[in-house]
């Protein structure tokens, strides 16, 4: 692994301030087809997502033309569970039998663990696939994935719907015009040791907004622990610290930043539309190719996700090991 240090130097530092650029072309001809009707599958059915995919495209049919026509559940009661209401009319016992039967595919299980496996005959076959958060559990893992993914030129995204927004983008904007600004508190909800892959399963919507408005240069990380939850302080190599406040029974995400006067909580001035941004990108990568968000971009979160995890074991300072694509 590079350390962040030398993945900046070996890269350049624009590499990581601009990974989350929008418009990023996968190199296929996807760009250049015509709107068709897309054939859906989903690998996972655990979580309550794959009913709501089910009912976003089947029966609310909020993007004509695109169906959930497949689901592979880890057990037949989550399949036909997800099928019934989302529903989706087919279950498949085996996800390889979608392949020559779907145009796009998404994963979604609880644990990023097993995002990846299951999806790279899909790559192979050049079928645009979309991993739900968090994109997997090990970035390197995820560079080989990520890497596969451009050998054959298949559109791939992950993002988390609460960094993926609107909203997020907004405050993005906000931050631009606001001098001086040095802390960064941010709360959520969270858990150090989620049986889902401890602080990656809600972690992620903590992080990623993070990154997405101030920066993907965090060099190191510090976690203190009360039990599954507590706080973790992260420094940026821009100079730039965090905290993080990680709440056991939180249900929203609070942004607060330290200017030279006071501190300001961050609000979005603008309302999600609906369907919401994530899912519009999304389609549109399903449909064009186009990737709204730099490989890069999401490799780098799950590096600050894996280094939380490392310091949550020692609670010491932890270097972000950044792994370049």
């Amino acid at each position: 692994m590079n350390s962040r240090r030398n993945f900046i130097k070996t890269t350049g530092k624009g590499v990581a301030l601009a990974a989350v650029a929008p418009g990023i072309i996968t190199q296929t001809a996807f760009a250049d087809q015509p709107q068709k009707n897309i054939r859906i599958g989903i690998i996972g059915a655990e979580n309550s997502h794959t009913i709501g995919f089910g009912k976003m495209f089947n029966t609310d049919k909020k993007f004509p033309g695109m169906e959930v026509l497949y689901v592979w559940g880890e057990t037949d009661e989550f399949a036909k569970n997800a099928m019934e209401k989302g529903n989706i009319p087919n279950q498949v016992k085996d996800p390889n039998e979608m392949l020559g039967k779907i145009d796009a595919l998404i994963v979604d299980h609880r644990h990023p663990k097993y995002h990846l496996e299951p999806a790279i005959p899909f790559i192979k076959a050049k079928i645009p696939t979309f991993i739900d958060k968090p994109f997997c559990y090990r970035a390197a893992e995820g560079q080989d994935f990520l890497k596969l993914a451009q050998k054959h030129g298949t559109p791939v995204t992950s993002f988390s719907s609460i960094a993926h927004s609107d909203e997020t983008f907004d405050l993005k904007e906000q931050v631009k015009n606001m001098e001086g600004i040095s802390q960064i508190i941010r709360t959520g909800p969270g858990d150090f040791d989620s049986q889902y892959g401890g602080i990656f399963f809600y972690g992620v919507h903590i992080i990623q907004p993070l990154m997405y408005v101030f920066g993907e240069d965090i060099e190191r990380v510090k976690v203190s622990r009360n039990g599954s939850y507590g706080n973790a302080s992260l420094k940026f190599s821009s100079g730039l610290f965090a905290t993080l406040i990680i709440k056991e029974k939180a249900r929203r995400w609070e942004t607060f930043v330290e200017t030279p006067k006071e501190l300001v909580e961050l609000k979005p001035r603008v309302e999600e539309k609906n369907p919401a941004r994530n899912y519009v990108d999304m389609v549109e990568m399903f449909r064009t190719g186009k990737e709204p968000r730099s490989h890069q971009s999401i490799l780098n979160c799950v590096s600050v996700l894996e280094a939380l995890e490392k310091s949550a074991e020692t609670e010491k300072w932890t270097e972000v090991e950044y792994m370049p694509v």
